[in-house]
């Protein structure tokens, strides 16, 4: 019985850990017909004083809706942008109408592509810090979310 006893005590302490680990992998945040999915940031090179903000956010509504604010407490300033070829240069554009999240379809916002820009930061995220803001959408309303700061190169490949 003892063995048993072992063995049913190693058995569960190794779903708790699994359930630990999965729980520190979900990172979403649900407002209206909207899942906002794992927003993140990559640590600044030192002297800039800009950052950006990737995530994915899907629909799971039956009409369109649409990101048309970003705010963060790293800055007063944000953008939301895309990336856009010029000839052969890549050039950073401001979405001043907002970025559309078609209904149930999912949006990424990711590195060389649509992304939330913070402007002047005040002091460059670091590896492993975590900042707060907020997301505002036309119809689900303002979600406030953490963005996990990655290492300087993630999200490149």
């Amino acid at each position: 019985m003892t063995l048993f006893k072992q063995i049913a005590f190693a058995a569960g302490l190794t779903i708790v850990s699994f359930l630990d680990i999965a729980s520190s992998y979900a990172h979403d945040t649900r407002i209206g017909n909207l899942v906002i999915d794992h927003a993140w940031s990559r640590q600044s090179p030192m002297a800039a004083d800009v950052a950006a903000g990737f995530m994915t956010i899907t629909n799971t509504g039956r009409e369109d809706d649409k990101l048309v604010k970003a705010t963060s407490e790293i800055t007063g300033t944000v953008q939301l942008q895309d990336m856009q070829m010029d000839g052969d240069v890549m050039k950073m554009v401001e979405l001043t109408e907002g970025i559309v999240i078609p209904a149930g379809q999912t949006v990424e916002l990711k590195p060389r592509a649509l992304h939330v820009m913070f402007m002047e930061v005040k002091s460059p995220p670091r590896e492993g810090d975590v900042f707060k803001g907020t997301l505002t959408f036309e119809k689900a309303g303002t979600a406030e979310i953490e963005y996990e700061v990655e290492a300087p190169g993630a999200g490149m490949n």
